[in-house]
Order: C-alpha cells, then structure tokens, then sequence
C-alpha cells in the first residue's frame, strides 16, 4: 500500500490486490486445478490445430477458414490472459496481483471478448453471402475485404475497451483489496473501489449494449435470411448442404452469447458476484474449449485434412 497526502489527512491508496479464486477444501481446489489444466492444454491444443490445419489445406484459403483462423488464434489469447494466473491462484503460489497487472489483464480479456463478438457477426455475415447470393460470393467477399473485416474487428475490439480501462485507472482503492473471482474482472473489482464508480458502470453497461446486442442484431438478420433462403431450396439434400456450412458457426454463436449476455448486459454491479464468477468458467474456459471441437466434428472439410494430415505422417 502506498500513502499519499490530500489535505490534512493521510490516506491509503491500495496497490496490490488479492484474488479469492474458489473457495473449498485443498481436495475440491486441487480438482478444479487438474480440470481447468487440462481444459487449457486442450483448448491451445485444439486451436493451434485448427490453424495449422487451415494454413497447410489450399483448399481452406478461403474468407470462411480466414476469418476461423482468426478465431482460434483469438481463443488462444483469450483464455491465456486469464487462465495461468487463475491456476497460480488456485494452487495459492501467487494470489496477489498489482494495480497495473489487474488493470493491464482485464484490458487484455475484455478487448479479446470484445473482437470475439464483432468477428463471430462477421463470420455469421460471411455465411448469409455465401449461401444467399453463392454467384457472387467470390466477388463481394475477396481477399480485401475479407482482410479489412477481420482487421477491423480487432481494432475495434481493442480501442473500444480503453475508455473503461481508463476510467478503471483513475478509481480510488483505499481496502479491502480482495477480488472475489479468479481474475481482475470489472464487476468483482470496482466493487472494493472508495471514489464513484458510476461513470465506469455507465460506460461499460453503453458498451456492452453496443458491442454485444449491436453484434447479435448482426448475426440474427444474417440467420433469418440465410434459414428463409435455405428453406426455399428445392431439395432436402440441397437444404442440408446448406445447413451445413452454418452449423459449426451458428452453434459457437450459441454458446457465446449464452453465457456472455448474462455477464455483461446488466445495470448494476451488485448483482450476484458468485453467479458471475461461475458464468465466467463457461465464458472465459469452456467456449475457447469447444470452438475447435464443433468446428472440427461438425466440419467435412477440416476433419479430411486431418485425417489427410495424420495418414501423411503415419
């Protein structure tokens, strides 16, 4: 803790936080440790595949395993920057973080999930074109564009998320300094602040009303064309190959926003710190876990490559 003087009076600037993590027996923690291990290891596993995978098949260099590649590549980021910290802290090796690191980490995580919304409407866009208008996909959806899209998607995710991280850094923390989660997420952080945290809660509620509902309009109007017109193919095979090239996208979609509008879509930071930290798990471990998975299984494509990819290595 650092001292500063304001007036007549000394006051205690706290510098250092401590996050709670979960609470439990050392059994309970040493298995919730061993699952969220093998959950990491899995999911970069499982996105490093999908990218190699996309990267060495000339046949997937197209706008649709682009944008997948920028996917898997976000997902890796996106549970690091929360993930072996939380592990540390489970095992209690290393439960303290500075101002700067909680500051910097939910940054990192909030402006990640923050492109995952903007590049999951885009994919879903990539797909209304793709199966609405399949003459012209080629031409609307080149190399260009494609590379602009997913450019700005990161941009924006990025400079979207640095109003509220610089209205964080001007808060106040005088104690207690315990984070009740398992990283530095702005709810169960801006509670222990002592200055007004109205402006963040408004700025950071506007924000998840834009990037989160604004990104779901986008992927529901792209949904509604693409099932009416796939609903108009003549043929059920004709429906089910359609079908088929949205699956995988429409059920990370799913998943996403599921847990996420829970989270992020509310006016009050009081509202129950333990059902955020548990929602957290599914938002921040189990999706990044399950995007290569749906999109390998639920993929022909992909799943020949490997195979391909494993007999060539045999």
């Amino acid at each position: 803790m650092e001292k500063t003087n304001e007036g007549a009076q000394n006051e205690t600037k706290v510098m250092e936080f401590i996050l709670l993590g979960f609470p439990g027996s050392h059994y309970l923690k040493m298995f919730i440790f061993i699952i969220f291990l093998i959950m990491y290891t899995l999911t970069i596993l499982g996105n490093v595949a999908i990218i190699i995978i996309v990267t060495i098949n000339q046949r997937l260099h197209t706008p649709m395993y682009f944008f997948l590649c920028n996917l898997s590549f976000l997902e890796i980021w996106y549970t690091t920057a929360c993930v072996p910290k939380t592990l540390a802290t489970i095992l209690g090796w290393n439960r303290t973080i500075s101002f700067i690191g909680c500051l910097m980490q939910m940054y990192f995580v909030f402006a990640l999930g923050c492109t995952e919304y903007f590049l999951l409407s885009i994919m879903a866009y990539d797909r209304y074109l793709a199966v609405c208008y399949p003459l012209h996909y080629s031409t609307i959806m080149n190399f260009h564009l494609s590379s602009m899209l997913a450019t700005s998607s990161w941009l924006c995710g990025f400079i979207i998320i640095f109003i509220p991280t610089f209205l964080i850094a001007r808060l106040t923390f005088c104690g207690p300094n315990v984070i009740n989660h398992f990283y530095c997420n702005i709810d169960s952080w801006i509670i222990l602040a002592c200055s007004s945290t109205y402006d963040v809660e408004i700025t950071a509620f506007v924000i998840s009303l834009f990037v989160i509902l604004g990104s779901c309009m986008i992927t529901l109007l792209s949904y509604i064309y693409i099932i009416s017109t796939i609903l108009r193919i003549p043929s059920a095979k004709g429906q089910q190959k359609a079908f088929s090239t949205c699956s995988s996208h429409l059920a990370v979609v799913i998943i996403w926003y599921g847990s996420t509008i829970f989270l992020f879509v509310k006016p009050s930071k009081w509202i129950s710190l333990e059902m955020t930290k548990l929602v957290n798990i599914l938002n921040t471990v189990v999706t990044p876990l399950l995007n290569p998975f749906i999109y390998t299984l639920r993929n022909e494509e992909v799943k020949g490559t490997f195979r391909h990819s494993l007999h060539w290595n045999g």
